[in-house]
């Protein structure tokens, strides 16, 4: 079993190495420039095999190979940010005084919840608005008290 999970992670490693790079590269305009070249190769020679199905057949192929395999490696590249960007938001959120620790994983609530939550902020924003002070609150717990201390009985 230990076996297995070791061949499972060097498998993923090399997975996760190769879909960042590709990811990367064809993002970039040498990427684009090697797509557009492989086209003009392909419509040059559209007259020297008569534009037969064989012809047309090898560009819908290839782009539709390509295509189905992009399609996962952009899929898991951008899962992978979204989990950093996640974590290091967590990080933010949890080391910051005053910072609502409800949104520490908010990631994990369901389209519900989170529509309840933004639902919340939403009156956060309203309210700041209606008071002019756009920069008044920090987290939740603390936008509620001190909404409620400036504009329900002692202020600032």
């Amino acid at each position: 079993m230990r076996r297995v999970r070791s061949v499972y992670k060097v498998i993923r490693s090399i997975f996760d190495a190769f879909s960042s790079r590709m990811t990367a590269f064809t993002g970039t305009s040498t990427a684009f420039v090697v797509a557009v070249s492989i086209l003009v190769v392909w419509g040059i020679t559209g007259p020297i095999f008569d534009y037969s199905d064989t012809w047309q057949l090898v560009i819908n192929t290839g782009t539709t190979v390509v295509t189905f395999l992009m399609v996962f490696l952009i899929q898991h590249t951008q899962n992978k940010d979204s989990l950093a960007v996640h974590l290091k938001l967590n990080e933010l959120i949890a080391a910051t005084r005053g910072a609502s620790n409800r949104l520490v994983n908010v990631e994990a609530l369901d389209e519900d919840e989170l529509a309840t939550l933004r639902a919340f902020y939403v009156r956060l924003a309203i309210m700041s608005k209606a008071h002019r002070d756009l920069l008044a609150s920090h987290s939740i717990d603390e936008a509620q008290a001190r909404h409620h201390h400036k504009h329900h009985g002692g202020g600032q």
